[in-house]
């Protein structure tokens, strides 16, 4: 792999990233519920809000790292700590994504939910570029790796243990912080759950050979 390959998957990585956030930042907006990857950051930023949902997930994400460095130990690659800017880039992203859309006025439940799925989308079309790109794994997906590879379960029925796993750890968190109600994690939660995986199948399937071949075969 070339230099110049490098670099462009590496520019590819950081749209993915942005393109993700704009679709987290449009759910957002939705107030229906965030991914379940986010929620947890969604729930903090609503009752804590001395931070924004940005910095959040900066914190959340890398709680995640964290948590590859003590279940990997020696077998962790240190070149996934880019998985740190990467994930303060996409904090930012996340709240410049929000403000892009402060300004459009979201009031009646079927627009809401319109614009989750819309959000929806836009996050798969995010993450299929990711895969397309192929260099570091986001601390959300790197996580669910570290545990496939130490418990040697599928890397699939680990995605939906941890999905599973955040959404609860978020309605945990909203009774806990919330008086015993729950917020930030709705029906939107279930949306992207489910259509998360989908978007991102749909879109691979039909850009790699395009991106592959404008971007990384002319390198």
């Amino acid at each position: 792999m070339s230099k110049k390959e490098i670099v462009r998957r590496y520019l590819l990585f950081i749209v993915s990233l942005f393109t993700t956030a704009l679709g987290v930042a449009i759910t957002k907006k939705a107030e229906l519920g965030v991914s379940p990857v986010s929620s947890v950051a969604n729930v903090l930023g609503i009752r804590f809000d001395i931070l924004t949902m940005g910095n959040w997930l900066i914190v959340w994400n890398c709680v995640l790292i964290v948590g590859q460095i003590v279940l990997l130990r020696s077998r962790f690659q240190w070149i996934q700590l880019l998985q740190v800017p990467l994930s303060f880039l996409f904090g930012y992203f996340t709240d410049f994504g929000m403000w892009l859309v402060s300004f459009f006025e979201v009031n009646r439940y079927p627009l809401r939910i319109g614009l989750t799925v819309a959000g929806t989308i836009v996050i798969g079309f995010g993450v299929s570029l990711a895969v397309i790109a192929d260099v570091v794994m986001n601390s959300g997906e790197a996580f669910v790796k570290a545990v496939a590879d130490i418990t040697h379960f599928k890397f699939g029925n680990v995605k939906i243990g941890f999905d599973v796993f955040c959404v609860l750890f978020a309605m945990i968190l909203s009774l806990i912080f919330c008086h015993m109600t729950i917020v930030g994690t709705r029906e939107g939660t279930l949306i992207a759950a489910l259509l998360t995986g989908t978007a991102v199948k749909f879109f691979t399937k039909r850009i790699r050979k395009s991106v592959e071949k404008v971007l990384f075969l002319s390198a």
